[in-house]
């Protein structure tokens, strides 16, 4: 009689040990689907959504939901949106916001509750420094980077008079103090525009009376899109270079403006022709499920997210509330980035190149982003040494 009960026992433990991460495990996405970073959110959700297509909509092999909701980009409706994730929907991962002042607004409750932020876009210097968080990971990039990486292209083609505008929030303050530190001398003109201003006659009109040798922008989504027809329209392009992060030049932007767009430069930590097996299986799948589309690097970056998702998944064996194995797990970077492998530095922002593109017509015809140069081989932000993790 002994021996079958054991043996029923040991069923019984092994029914119990698969059932304890029977839960589906549960994505939080505060998605920008309306309001003024609408453009972008849309290319975050594409990559998002074709991350969770190829995984068949699983993390680590394990049932997943990915609990998908607009907050227009509002950071009051944000933390309300946050708080019914980690109070109702118990969450076990966080992603999704454009804003930098966004991902400030909402970080406080996720890194109370325990919850891993990934970050999909901002990255917000505060978050790199001072106010690191061993809860939040800056998959993308530190906001700083693009931008520094424009500064040094500026620096490198001997600009010696650049005017720089950035809307008056804090992506772009962050901006712009990137750029001043990668071009290292003091730009012509320092200007800040209202954030979702359109009508940018008065800022040409400076930049004409200005005649710098370059303008370096960041304005995102339809800021971008109205400042870049414009300043063509004034004919300041037969003059003047025009100098972006990634985001101020991506695909997005590319559709929008159309031909006025070409020849412009732009600065990134990726491209869709970049030669890497990973890379090149994301753009294929990215534009045969999006009508030929190219991905942008948001896109890009919120596929990533997902796949950093399933990779520390798969090596805590599905634990998810194991939350130390998780941030372990989600540390090492164990998995193929579009990126190609990097490494994370202490206050969980990547360490990672940075590239020059050009917008030019591929072979087919379309404007595109094409890979010039190298910037940076290994860039880490600067408020590394503040954060204290």
């Amino acid at each position: 009689m002994i021996k079958p009960l054991v043996a029923a026992l040991a069923l019984s433990a092994v029914g119990f040990s698969h059932s304890i991460w029977a839960d589906p495990i549960k994505v939080g996405i505060a998605n920008d689907n309306s309001g003024p970073f609408s453009a972008v959110g849309a290319e975050i959700r594409d990559g998002i959504n074709l991350a969770i297509q190829l995984l068949d909509g699983k993390l680590g092999g394990q049932p997943a939901e990915f609990i998908q909701q607009d907050m227009g980009g509002n950071p009051d409706q944000a933390r309300q949106l946050v708080n019914r994730f980690i109070q109702r929907d118990k969450i076990d991962f966080f992603t999704g916001p454009v804003g930098s002042n966004v991902a400030l607004a909402v970080g406080p409750a996720l890194f109370k509750a325990e919850i891993p932020f990934l970050t999909a876009n901002p990255g917000p210097s505060q978050l790199a420094g001072k106010q690191c968080n061993p809860y939040f990971f800056g998959v993308s990039y530190q906001n700083d980077a693009f931008h520094e990486a424009a500064g040094k292209v500026a620096a490198n083609r001997n600009y010696e008079k650049v005017f720089i505008l950035a809307p008056d929030y804090p992506a772009g303050k962050d901006a712009l103090t990137g750029f001043k530190r990668g071009y290292g001398k003091t730009p012509s003109e320092e200007l800040y525009t209202k954030l979702g201003q359109i009508d940018y006659a008065a800022e040409l009109a400076q930049i004409r009376a200005n005649k710098p040798d370059a303008v370096f922008f960041f304005l995102p989504g339809g800021m971008g899109i109205n400042f870049i027809k414009q300043f063509v329209a004034a004919g300041l392009n037969k003059d003047t270079v025009l100098i972006g992060p990634g985001f101020s030049g991506d695909t997005d932007i590319i559709q929008a403006v159309g031909d006025p767009i070409e020849g412009m430069f732009n600065t990134a930590q990726w491209a869709h022709d970049l030669d890497i097996p990973a890379n090149k299986k994301f753009v294929e799948a990215f534009r045969e499920k999006y009508e030929g589309r190219y991905p942008s690097v948001y896109a890009a970056q919120a596929y990533d997210v997902i796949m950093a998702m399933d990779a520390a998944v798969t090596q805590v064996n599905g634990n998810v509330k194991d939350r130390k194995a998780v941030l372990e797990a989600l540390k090492s970077a164990n998995y193929e980035s579009v990126r190609g492998p990097f490494t994370y530095g202490k206050n969980n922002f990547p360490i990672q190149p940075y590239y020059l593109r050009v917008i030019e017509r591929d072979e087919h015809g379309v404007l595109t982003n094409r890979l010039v140069e190298t910037v940076f081989d290994r860039y880490q932000d600067v408020y590394v040494d503040e954060c204290k993790l």
